[in-house]
C-alpha cells in the first residue's frame, strides 16, 4: 500500500530515509568483493574476467568469445521488428539533435600587449560504455551513452554488457549500438567489466572514461577505479518525485509512479500534492494497476518501502521539499508548471505538464536519461557531450606583457618560497634588458 503522510514532522525524515536507501551495512562487504575482483582483473586480465563471468553470471566463455562478432551484429537486425527498429532510429536522431546543441566551443581571446588566452576542447581517445542486462534489456541506455560520445568525437567507443543465457546479447541492444555507431562490443558485465575497461586486458582495451548505470557492484567498481579513469556518476536506484494539484489525473499520476517503481525493488516513487482527494484517488489507482502488473513483485516492494504520498500546504512548499530531496526525475503535473519552475533548484530532469510523462525523457525527447540520483542533483548534472570532453587552457604572452606582470609574479613566487618560479620570469626580463 502506498502510504499517505499528513504530519509534516515526519515528511523530512521519510524523504531522507528514502534518499539514503543505498547506504546500508552491506555495502562494506560488497566493496570488499569488488576490490578483490578489480585486483584480480588488473593482475590476470582475461583469465579473471572469464572466471568471474562464470561465477557471477553462470556463463562459461572462451577469450575469443568475449567480443561480439560481426555476424552476430548483422543477425541482430533480423531479430527485431520493423517498428522497434524505426523507434530506435527515431530515438537516435532525437538524442543526437539535442546533444549537438550542447557541444562546447573552443575559443581564443586576443588582448592587449599581444596576450592570447583561450580554451580548447578535445575528446577523450577511448570511451567505455556499460549497459546493464540483468532485469531487462536497455537499448535506450545504449543510445543515451553512445550518441553523446559520438557527437563529442570520441574516436574509439567500446561497449560492455552482460551475456544472457546461451551467451547471447539482446538483439535490440546490439541494433541500438550499431545505430549509434558502436561496433566494438564485449559480452561481460559486473565489476569485472568495469575492471577490464579501467585496466585493459588482452582482449578488452583500457579506456579513458567509463559511463553507464549498473547494479551496486558496478557502481562500487566505478567508484574505486575513479582516478585511474574518469566516470560519469555513481548512479543509484532510480527515483521520481511528482508535484500535482487538484487538476491532475489520478490514474496518470499512479501510472507514472509505477513506471518508476517497476525498475527495481529499491526505486523510489513519491507524490507531493496539495489535494487530499487526489492523494486518496492515486492511492486507490496504484493498487488497481498493481493487480495484473507483469513486474508486480518488484514493483510492490518498491512502493511498500520507498513509495510515499505527502500532503502539502502549497505548491511552493512542495517545491522546497523537492529541492531538499533533489530528485532524479521531477514531474510537475499542475495547472501552470512554468510558474513553479523558478522555485526548483535541484532536479536531474524536469517534466512539465500533463502530457509529459517521464517515459518521454527515458526514450525519445532527446535530453539524456542518465541522471544524478540519491540527492546528487544538488551538485551534479545529466550525462552529456561534456562527459567525453576535456579542455586545455591556451596562454601566450608577449615580451611586453611579461614585463608588465613580472613584479607581481616575483612577489607571489617569493611569498610561496618558490625561487625558480620567480627566476623563470626574472631571467627573461634581465636578458631582454
Amino acid at each position: 500500500m502506498l502510504r499517505i503522510i499528513t504530519q509534516q514532522a515526519d515528511v523530512r525524515a521519510e524523504l531522507q530515509r528514502i534518499c539514503d536507501r543505498t547506504h546500508d551495512e552491506q555495502v562494506l562487504h560488497k566493496e570488499a568483493t569488488v576490490r578483490e575482483v578489480l585486483q584480480a582483473v588488473k593482475r590476470q586480465g582475461d583469465k579473471a574476467v572469464l572466471h568471474y563471468t562464470a561465477e557471477f553470471d553462470n556463463q562459461t566463455l572462451k577469450p575469443e568469445e568475449l567480443r561480439v562478432t560481426g555476424s552476430e551484429l548483422d543477425a541482430a537486425y533480423q531479430q527485431v521488428s520493423k517498428d522497434l527498429l524505426q523507434a530506435i532510429q527515431l530515438a537516435c536522431r532525437q538524442i543526437e539533435a539535442f546533444h549537438r546543441q550542447r557541444i562546447p566551443k573552443s575559443w581564443v581571446h586576443f588582448g592587449d600587449d599581444d596576450v592570447v588566452l583561450g580554451k580548447r576542447y578535445t575528446p577523450v581517445d577511448r570511451a567505455g560504455l556499460y549497459v546493464p542486462g540483468g532485469r531487462a534489456a536497455y537499448p535506450s541506455t545504449v543510445l543515451m551513452n553512445a550518441v553523446p560520445a559520438k557527437v563529442a568525437g570520441v574516436p574509439r567507443v567500446v561497449m560492455v554488457t552482460p551475456p544472457r543465457v546461451g551467451k547471447a546479447i539482446n538483439p535490440a541492444v546490439l541494433v541500438a549500438a550499431q545505430e549509434a555507431g558502436v561496433q566494438e562490443i564485449y559480452r561481460v558485465g559486473g565489476a569485472q567489466a568495469i575492471a577490464a575497461l579501467a585496466y585493459g586486458t588482452e582482449t578488452i582495451p583500457k579506456v579513458d572514461v567509463i559511463t553507464g548505470p549498473g547494479n551496486i557492484y558496478v557502481t562500487l567498481a566505478k567508484k574505486l577505479v575513479y582516478g585511474i579513469v574518469g566516470i560519469d556518476s555513481l548512479a543509484g536506484p532510480s527515483e521520481v518525485l511528482i508535484i500535482a494539484d487538484e487538476s491532475a489525473n489520478p490514474v496518470h499520476v499512479a501510472t507514472d509512479l509505477l513506471a518508476q517503481a517497476e525498475h527495481d525493488p529499491m526505486a523510489a516513487a513519491i507524490l507531493l500534492t496539495t489535494d487530499t482527494a487526489l492523494a486518496k484517488n492515486v492511492q486507490v489507482a496504484v493498487e488497481r494497476q498493481l493487480v495484473d502488473h507483469p513486474r508486480r513483485i518488484d514493483t510492490e516492494k518498491a512502493i511498500a518501502h520507498y513509495g510515499l504520498i505527502v500532503l502539502v500546504e502549497s505548491l511552493e512548499a512542495a517545491a522546497e521539499l523537492s529541492n531538499e530531496f533533489a530528485p532524479e526525475h521531477l514531474e510537475l503535473e499542475i495547472k501552470d508548471p512554468w510558474a513553479l519552475v523558478p522555485h526548483i533548484r535541484h532536479a536531474g530532469a524536469i517534466f512539465l505538464g500533463y502530457s509529459t510523462p517521464e517515459a518521454v525523457g527515458d526514450y525519445l525527447a532527446g535530453p539524456n536519461h542518465t541522471l544524478p540520483t540519491s540527492g546528487a542533483a544538488r551538485y551534479a548534472s545529466a550525462l552529456g557531450v561534456e562527459t567525453f570532453l576535456k579542455h586545455s587552457s591556451i596562454i601566450q604572452y608577449s615580451q611586453t606583457a611579461l614585463h608588465k606582470v613580472a613584479g607581481a609574479i616575483d612577489a607571489l613566487a617569493t611569498a610561496e618560497g618558490l625561487p625558480s618560479h620567480a627566476d623563470s620570469v626574472r631571467r627573461r626580463i634581465q636578458q631582454e634588458e
